[in-house]
């Protein structure tokens, strides 16, 4: 059945625009203790930080996908607007199977922008926001060049982070720009790097579909290249 023949009730109920959000995020074993601690805490902050805001409240769409366990990546909840976005409360374990869980994230962008066409609503380019603080369990690499194929074509934008000893020239075939689309976060400045995405989903939420837009400085949270 197609998922177009699903009906969602915010969509109906709820014609703006929107901007779909998948956060795919690491929660193999190593990301353990402060760290999970401190996922979770930045994605509370998010959530209260898109609840504020009238405008990205109502447009931007978010969806969790997380990954771990015995090579494992699972969808957090549905599709939701942000005013009824909920954080999860993730905890690690297990392994990085980093390419079932971008292969997973892609499906759902398709999916979700299918069901905004049949529901008539505009939508801006999907984000896809991938997080990881190893290297991948499984085979990935298929998924990474999905990654970088849906990004050339504008069908999705990619941002990949990398936490601790993440594996940068991994992280880096997920995005067309190679290891310069990957941004390393500073220690454990989880909540910094959600504010700054919080704002950029502002920015991005105000903007018109096909439109450029100037995201907020990552200098509060990234380190410089190396």
């Amino acid at each position: 059945m197609s998922v177009a023949a699903i009906p969602d009730v915010s969509l109906v109920d709820n014609s703006e625009q929107r901007t779909p959000l998948v956060l795919v995020l690491d929660c193999s074993g190593s990301m353990g203790g402060a760290p999970i601690d401190q996922l979770n805490a930045g994605l509370k902050l998010l959530e209260q930080q898109l609840k504020s805001d009238v405008i990205a409240a109502k447009r931007v769409r978010v969806l969790v996908i997380e990954y771990g366990g015995m090579d494992d990546a699972q969808v957090v909840g549905d599709w939701c607007d942000a005013m009824d976005f909920t954080a999860p409360v993730l905890a690690a374990n297990g392994t990085t199977p980093t390419g079932a869980a971008v292969e997973l994230a892609l499906q759902e962008i398709e999916d979700e922008k299918a069901r905004f066409r049949a529901a008539g609503v505009a939508y801006t380019r999907p984000w896809l926001f991938l997080m990881s603080d190893g290297n991948p369990t499984d085979g990935w690499e298929t998924s990474a060049q999905r990654c970088r194929e849906d990004e050339e074509k504008n069908r999705v934008a990619v941002f990949p982070i990398g936490v601790g000893d993440a594996d940068v020239a991994v992280l880096g075939q997920f995005s067309r720009n190679g290891e310069r689309g990957v941004k390393r976060l500073q220690g454990l400045q989880f909540q910094e790097l959600f504010l700054w995405l919080s704002a950029s989903m502002r920015v991005v939420s105000n903007s018109t579909p096909g439109g450029q837009v100037q995201l907020p400085s990552t200098d509060t949270w990234s380190l410089a290249p190396v």
